[in-house]
């Protein structure tokens, strides 16, 4: 496989809601479901998506008091592409307002808005979209290696089965950690690839609660654990790609572990579905800002849809250039508002800025000026970005 920019129709689309209909409702684990959506024939083209991008879904809920609220999760696409449907893992977070509404009440028939998918956590490989099967190379012999924990292993799914059966002489190699063998998502179909590909994929499950029968596959994945699985179970140096998709903390010793042993940054795939770090807020979405007509302002300047938008926000406010967009153009793309998915993405076209996080940006990207809206903070008296670029 050789290496190539993804379609851009797939990867750097403008993102969108629809309205789609739930056609099945799946359950995985006690607390895990899979969600499939119909795509309509018409929308087919605005669902293209790679293996390894995600989805944010939206839908009005009841807080404590009954208010009605829009809430957004973002959620990876644990499918190989196919035409006519999404498929989504939604796993019960703990207090989780939407996770705990889907697991308990979501069923087939119900409608919801899903935003048209997107994200970077892809092969830079020559891979396939929807609409787009014949361009995956097949000639070259490549292993990838994924380390997932919990609900990360949706996207992974959808990547190794893309690669490997697109491709007989790839090689794909999963960790796969869990608390337990009853918290394990997807085991039949993790099972059923190890059957149809038993010489080209290797699974290992890690259960951090349970004992197996190798000490090396028991407990919390630390570093000692890791540095002994790189070295004795998988040829760290064969490996052309890796794909890291859980928790802040295991991800980051992951990526420290495999710099520390020399592997370069660009073979590096990750995504985080939150930083795991409570002192953290996840961006400043929905907070009341008004301008301040007796002291100081930024003057915020954005471009959505070939319209240009202008909006003052308090200095003393420090809020963040999406929050001060929303006030404004409701339509301003996000999802998660931490720092992790990237929808928020936009370049900065004058001015200064500070972004406080970023889990989804490449370093290319940032060079380029790119930055997460949700994390980033006028430093100029006037800044204007471009969501279209």
């Amino acid at each position: 496989m050789t290496e190539t920019t993804a379609p851009e129709a797939a990867s750097r689309r403008r993102a969108a809601f629809h309205t789609l209909q739930v056609a099945e409702v799946r359950r995985l684990t006690a607390d895990a479901i899979e969600v499939t959506f119909a795509v309509p024939a018409g929308l087919e083209g605005e669902y293209d998506y790679l293996p390894g991008q995600y989805v944010a879904l939206r839908k009005e809920l009841p807080d404590a008091e009954g208010a009605l609220h829009e809430v957004r999760r973002s959620y990876s696409i644990c499918a190989e592409p196919r035409p006519g449907e999404i498929k989504v893992a939604i796993k019960r977070d703990l207090g989780g307002l939407f996770s705990t509404w889907a697991n308990e009440e979501l069923k087939a028939g119900d409608s919801m808005d899903v935003m048209s998918p997107a994200g970077a956590f892809i092969s830079k490989h020559k891979m396939t979209g929807l609409n787009d099967p014949e361009s995956i190379d097949t000639d070259t012999e490549d292993t990838f290696v994924a380390v997932a924990a919990g609900s990360g292993i949706t996207p992974v799914l959808a990547i190794a089965r893309t690669v490997l059966a697109a491709n007989e002489r790839v090689r794909f190699d999963l960790v796969y950690a869990n608390k337990a063998a009853m918290d394990v998502m997807f085991l039949e179909e993790l099972a059923d690839l190890k059957d149809r590909y038993p010489a080209r994929f290797a699974l290992h499950h890690v259960l951090s609660r349970e004992q197996r029968i190798s000490p090396l596959l028991s407990g919390r994945i630390d570093a000692e654990k890791l540095t002994t699985l790189l070295e004795n179970v998988i040829r760290t140096e064969q490996v052309d790609e890796w794909f890291l998709c859980g928790p802040f903390e295991l991800v980051q010793l992951v990526r420290d572990t495999l710099s520390d042993q020399g592997v370069a940054a660009e073979k590096v795939r990750y995504e985080l579905f939150t930083t795991g770090r409570p002192s953290k807020p996840e961006g400043h979405i929905g907070r009341p800002v008004a301008e301040d007509d007796g002291g100081e302002n930024y003057e915020i300047g954005f471009r959505l849809d070939g319209l240009q938008g202008q909006v003052k926000s308090p200095v003393s406010a420090r809020e963040t250039i999406l929050n001060a967009a929303l006030r404004v153009r409701p339509d301003v793309p996000f999802a998660c508002a931490g720092g992790v998915c990237g929808t928020c993405r936009a370049k900065v076209v004058s001015g200064s800025v500070q972004m406080m996080e970023n889990y989804a940006l490449e370093p290319d990207e940032v060079e380029r000026g790119y930055v997460l809206t949700c994390q980033s903070h006028p430093t100029s008296d006037a800044v204007s970005v471009d969501f279209d670029a």
